[in-house]
């Protein structure tokens, strides 16, 4: 059953999660990679464990179209860093 209170609250907390851990770190490693660095290991499982936190939360994005175009930017961003790291490593 939908608990409005409960999705908001939840919403809150990955709002939170996003702009306290999640978007310093990407925009550490987005520097980084931007500056032809190779990812680490711990960037790789980063990113990799933020995906799949993303997907999961993706159906409360569905719920509230207001945080549509942040999902978005914030795909976007994902896709920008791995799209340089791809490049830096075949750089060598």
């Amino acid at each position: 059953m939908f608990n409005p209170k409960a999705e908001l609250g939840t919403v809150q907390a990955l709002l939170d999660r996003l702009v306290k851990y999640r978007l310093p770190r990407l925009s550490d490693i987005k520097q980084r990679v931007d500056a032809g660095e190779k990812l680490s290991e711990t960037d790789i499982d980063f990113l990799r464990s933020s995906l799949q936190d993303a997907q999961e939360t993706s159906r409360h994005i569905v719920r509230h179209p207001e945080l549509q175009a942040l999902g978005s930017r914030v795909s976007a961003l994902y896709a920008e860093i791995i799209k340089t790291a791809t490049e830096n490593e075949t750089r060598g």
